[in-house]
């Protein structure tokens, strides 16, 4: 439109205690000019950087970013019939589908998330969408779009993760949280999926190495047999070991049974992790009573023993999501806190967590002889490579043992 210009500015008015000024949209219309903020701040030194011949790196990134936001607004602009500030500033300011961010994309699926009751999920992504946010910080910036995740974003964002102190596991979560957002992106017609980042020869999410988790059948005699001090200490110890029993059920699926998954001699349930799951996905697990399971119902379990009741009473009828993910945050950390102090009384050298109980089941069957798939189905897995994952320190275990029969010679005479 006529006699409307446009431009990224440096505004120097205001100096950040960081040191940094912000970087606004300058619109000027008959010699009035108004100022739009875009989230970002730079230092004088950075700004010019950004103006360099070839800025490279994160000072690129602030080039394109500020050349999109110059774009849009001279995008609409001329859809204006007349020119009015207020009427840009209207147009400018209001966030339009198709220019939703990363944050706050990750923010409505959190709510999503929150709202079906997958609270423990939705807190996950809200620590993804707390790293990416600090990430931008780092970069003086308040807001990314789609557009700019790139692999070689991607990269930068790895790097800087672990150079913070996030583990490759950490940094594999949170990377697994931004591409199911980048999904919904394109789902939604926010991204151009020609431009997807992740997979071969682009950026490719790194797992973690398992540490050994898994306790030895004579560790876990020294569990099962521990003379525990306070009757807290005990109700930890006998649930860990029920864990270990019920084919290395988490704390969540424990507090979660009724006396209706009770059905003759085994106690049947859907893991709560696959609940939400389509019902051909969903995955029930079957586990045969024995005897030391059933001593422990019998002593902490609740005495009304109602179809409806939990068993444990860790959970009530009436809690909201939000109150039931409180209530099993804090008996796992319980059972964790206990757990740790009979470890280190056993002079054990792996940690003992709730965890534990379950890379235990899993290791235990298979050096009884069980076939991957029966560990994979006991343990409720959808695909064998997950049951793999859990027993790569069994593996490691018997190569190393393999490994020595290489010297047996050396013993013999």
């Amino acid at each position: 439109m006529i006699g409307v210009t446009t431009a990224i500015i440096h505004d120097k008015r205001i100096k950040r205690k960081d040191g940094t000024y912000a970087v606004k949209l300058r619109i000027t219309f008959n010699r009035a000019q108004n100022y739009y903020p875009i989230g970002t701040s730079l230092s004088i030194d950075d700004w010019e950087k950004v103006h360099s011949e070839k800025p490279r790196g994160k000072f690129k990134e602030h080039l394109l970013y500020f050349n999109k936001i110059e774009e849009q607004s001279v995008a609409i602009i001329r859809e204006m019939p007349v020119f009015s500030f207020a009427l840009f500033e209207k147009k400018f300011n209001q966030k339009p589908k198709a220019n939703q961010g990363i944050l706050e994309v990750y923010s409505n699926y959190i709510s999503e998330l929150k709202q079906n009751g997958r609270i423990s999920t939705a807190y996950s992504y809200n620590n993804a969408k707390q790293s990416v946010t600090k990430f931008l910080e780092s970069k003086n910036r308040k807001k990314i779009a789609f557009w700019e995740i790139t692999t070689e974003w991607l990269n930068n964002y790895e790097k800087w993760m672990l150079e913070s102190g996030n583990s490759i596991t950490t940094v594999g979560i949170y990377m697994r949280s931004l591409r199911t957002i980048i999904n919904v992106g394109i789902q939604n017609g926010l991204f151009d999926k020609d431009l997807y980042p992740f997979g071969k020869r682009k950026y490719q999410i790194p797992s973690g190495r398992n540490l050994k988790k898994a306790l030895s059948l004579a560790d876990i005699s020294s569990v099962v047999n521990y003379q525990t001090k306070t009757v807290s200490e005990r109700r930890s110890r006998d649930l860990w070991v029920f864990s270990y029993l019920c084919n290395g059920a988490n704390i969540k699926d424990i507090a979660n049974l009724k006396f209706k998954n009770i059905e003759g001699n085994r106690i049947s349930f859907i893991r709560a992790k696959t609940s939400n799951s389509t019902k051909q996905d969903r995955q029930a697990i079957s586990v045969f009573i024995l005897p030391e399971i059933q001593a422990i119902i019998n002593e902490w379990g609740v005495d009304t023993k109602e179809p409806e009741d939990y068993i444990f009473g860790i959970l009530s009828k009436d809690d909201t999501p939000e109150q039931e993910y409180a209530k099993i945050y804090q008996a796992t950390k319980t059972i964790n806190k206990y757990m740790k102090e009979i470890g280190k009384d056993l002079k054990f050298t792996l940690k003992l967590t709730t965890y534990t109980a379950r890379h235990s089941f899993a290791t235990v069957l298979k050096r009884s002889g069980a076939p991957t798939e029966f560990i994979s189905e006991s343990l409720g897995h959808k695909d064998l490579k997950t049951t793999e994952n859990y027993l790569d320190s069994f593996e490691d275990d018997m190569k190393e043992s393999y490994q020595k029969q290489l010297l047996n010679f050396t013993t013999k005479k």
